[in-house]
């Protein structure tokens, strides 16, 4: 009986140690699995937290108009309110919410206080406020007619060009708010010449855009890459992708000079791609999920697309090109959509995507250096593969 009590008591511990070891296996699947959940449900809630601030700065800046020129016309301040919460929000917000995202992982381990929350939202709201005057200018340039799935603000009863002087009014907006909330930091000042800088660079790739593919000139032979990168790295790279990080940086005392010219490089390369995305979706995205109706083969824009195609036809294929492309006309751009097909494009698309992906991963690892790898590989996660 003894030994048959001490097998039993073998057979129960190991019953006991194969039950933990179970009960430890799960622990790990369920942690593993919770992560990719848990990481989600903190980008929502920041989002969440990032639009309700929105609300707030609207009611600074028109507050700020009724104290600083109480004579000033009423229905002119209410116009002005009205501009700020038609144009600001809306789309991904992802440049703005990159400022906080960013901001983590250069402070950590430690945990943003309340303060720097709030100073990385309202730096995150600069950034949309600074697209938005972009956006409402070039929708007129454009001749665009949707924007984040609803009319463009020029389309708006009653606005047209007054859209213009209201795009340089949110562009005013900006600097109250910074004025505000970080005239007495450090870095007050290198964040004025961070926005102006982008500022200016940004309006240097809309000339180069506008001068490249004029309306009423179609000339294919401007249509180069090398073209079309520049365009984009000025129009687009540098105020979507260095500049939340850039702010970020400054905010957590970034003072090396070598890691501001590491994360430019990285996130230059990151703009052009995502802008090459941008191209391909104006010809093959969903409207309904892009949120607006593509018109870059109407409007004569040096895309991606275009100078791929340019690469590639026949004489007689860029007859097409030359009689179709830049035509205010629904049937020419049903034909040059036809030689995109006709040359499978979207398979060329595909090839470069996950080629430049690729590239992009390595640079991250070749040049981050003292810079968090996260701050780099959590945009790319963000605009790889994506449907808008």
């Amino acid at each position: 009986w003894k030994a048959i009590a001490k097998v039993l008591s073998i057979v129960c511990q190991a019953r006991r140690g194969v039950k933990s070891l179970n009960l430890q296996g799960q622990q790990l699947v369920n942690s593993s699995m919770s992560e990719p959940s848990a990481k989600k449900a903190k980008q929502a809630a920041d989002k969440e937290a990032f639009i309700a601030c929105f609300q707030g700065l609207v009611d600074e800046i028109i507050t700020d108009v009724e104290t600083t020129y109480p004579d000033f016309d009423k229905d002119a301040v209410a116009w002005y309110r009205r501009v700020l919460e038609y144009t600001c929000p809306g789309g991904k917000m992802n440049r703005g919410l990159s400022v906080l995202t960013s901001f983590r992982h250069l402070i950590a381990p430690r945990e943003a206080t309340e303060l720097e929350i709030k100073q990385c939202q309202i730096l995150g709201w600069c950034i949309e406020w600074l697209q938005a005057f972009f956006l409402v200018a070039d929708d007129i340039m454009d001749g665009s007619h949707t924007r984040r799935g609803q009319p463009c603000w020029y389309k708006q009863e009653g606005v047209g060009t007054i859209a213009i002087n209201d795009s340089f009014l949110i562009e005013s907006a900006i600097y109250k708010l910074l004025k505000r909330h970080f005239k007495g930091e450090s870095y007050y000042v290198d964040l004025l010449e961070l926005m102006h800088e982008t500022t200016y660079q940004t309006e240097l790739g809309q000339l180069l855009d506008l001068i490249t593919a004029p309306e009423d000139q179609m000339v294919l032979d401007r249509f180069t890459i090398e073209k079309h990168t520049c365009i984009v790295k000025y129009k687009t790279a540098f105020y979507s992708f260095y500049l939340p990080v850039a702010m970020a940086m400054l905010m957590a005392g970034v003072k090396d000079e070598q890691a501001y010219t590491n994360a430019k490089d990285i996130l230059i390369e990151m703009g052009v791609f995502f802008q090459v995305q941008d191209d391909y979706l104006d010809c093959y995205g969903d409207p309904a999920v892009i949120g607006k109706i593509g018109t870059d083969i109407q409007d004569n824009k040096c895309g991606w697309l275009v100078v791929q195609a340019l690469k590639m036809v026949t004489p007689e294929q860029r007859k097409v090109l030359e009689d179709n492309y830049a035509r205010k006309d629904s049937a020419c751009e049903a034909r040059v959509k036809e030689l995109y097909k006709q040359l499978d494009l979207e398979t060329v698309y595909k090839t470069y995507e996950e080629q430049h992906y690729q590239k992009l991963m390595g640079m991250i690892k070749e040049k981050a250096g003292s810079l968090p790898e996260a701050i780099f590989t959590d945009f790319a996660a963000k605009i790889y593969k994506r449907q808008k």
